[in-house]
């Protein structure tokens, strides 16, 4: 009986013991920054949420007290006299312009990227699709001057007075007639995060589009589906984890926007929107516009207090983003339910 002859040893490549040390190293980067951020933020927030309590989450008062006068101690905690804060009203108009920018922009980024992907010419949708990220580019302050320019009056001018004569005025639908002043509010916050948000999902959702294999549309089609029903019963599921993705990425965006939701959303701190149009504040918006003056807080609790809301600012995407994650998880993998359309 002949043995086989054994085969060659491959030959080690020297030094890849190092760069494997170094790949490990730098994909740890990313967590040390998001550890080192919050740590950081806690740290500073540690008298601000000793002192304002849990009751700064059911507040709506935003009152730095008298920066300029003898700090009091109050358990331990150095202030200014008549200090008092809530972020009840910031958290309200993240949460409700963030929502308003998905609700608005979320469907026009999915047919903008269906219409690229799935209908136009390729020369024609790779000129559309280059416009589409150049969007994605524009500073957000211009975004926000613009919105102010355009979003503002019409809403002022064109939304809200027909809105308020054709909706009744009971119960919830309260709260899309009211008010409108110059038109920066709720509303056009909303509007200008989805104008941001818009290019982010769309470029997402055309990659992923761009990537389903032909032939399990070209089945469904030949089962007899319409174009219609071979997207949403073949396309869509396929790139479903995609998707989810892909709203978080603009979720994100919406979450932590913050010159252009301070230009247009009128910067009103202590209160909560009354109605769709009111002014009103986010967190990321609050900081920027406040950080001025909190400095003259010769205190430091004024800095202390946006470090907390910036914490919960942190936490909420964290939250978010965990949470969209265990949702990927659920949907992926799911078999395509091709037979629905027939």
């Amino acid at each position: 009986m002949v043995r086989p002859r054994s085969l060659p040893r491959a030959p080690r490549v020297s030094g890849g013991r190092p760069l494997r040390a170094a790949g490990g190293a730098a994909a740890l980067i990313p967590l040390l920054a998001l550890v080192f951020v919050v740590v950081t933020l806690a740290i500073e927030a540690i008298p601000a949420i000793h002192f304002n309590g849990w009751g700064f989450f059911i507040r709506s008062a935003w009152r730095p007290g008298n920066l300029y006068g003898a700090g009091v101690v109050t358990s331990g905690v150095n202030h200014p006299p008549g200090a008092s804060y809530g972020v009840l009203p910031l958290i309200v108009g993240t949460v409700a312009s963030s929502a308003i920018a998905l609700i608005i922009g979320v469907p026009v980024a999915l047919g903008a990227a269906l219409v690229i992907a799935e209908r136009l010419p390729r020369r024609l949708a790779s000129t559309v699709a280059m416009f589409l990220e150049l969007l994605a580019g524009i500073p957000s302050v211009v975004i926000g001057l613009w919105g102010a320019l355009t979003f503002g009056p019409i809403v002022a001018r064109d939304i809200a007075p027909i809105l308020a004569d054709h909706v009744p005025d009971v119960g919830l639908l309260r709260f899309f007639a009211g008010p409108t002043g110059y038109g920066e509010g709720l509303l056009t916050s909303g509007l200008v995060l989805a104008t941001m948000i818009i290019p982010i999902v769309a470029a997402t959702a055309r990659d992923l589009l761009t990537q389903v294999p032909i032939l399990p549309k070209e089945g469904a089609a030949a089962l007899g589906m319409t174009d219609w029903e071979v997207t949403r019963h073949v396309t869509i599921p396929w790139i479903r984890a995609g998707i989810i993705g892909a709203v978080v990425l603009g979720l994100g965006r919406a979450l932590g926007e913050t010159m252009a939701v301070a230009m247009v959303s009128g910067a009103v701190l202590g209160t909560l929107p009354t109605n769709l149009y009111a002014t009103m504040s986010t967190i990321a918006a609050t900081i920027v516009s406040q950080l001025d003056s909190a400095l003259t807080d010769s205190t430091g609790f004024a800095v202390q207090t946006l470090a907390e809301i910036g914490l919960v600012l942190a936490v909420l995407t964290l939250a978010v983003n965990v949470g969209a994650r265990l949702l990927i998880r659920r949907v992926a993998g799911t078999a395509l339910p091709v037979g629905r359309g027939v």
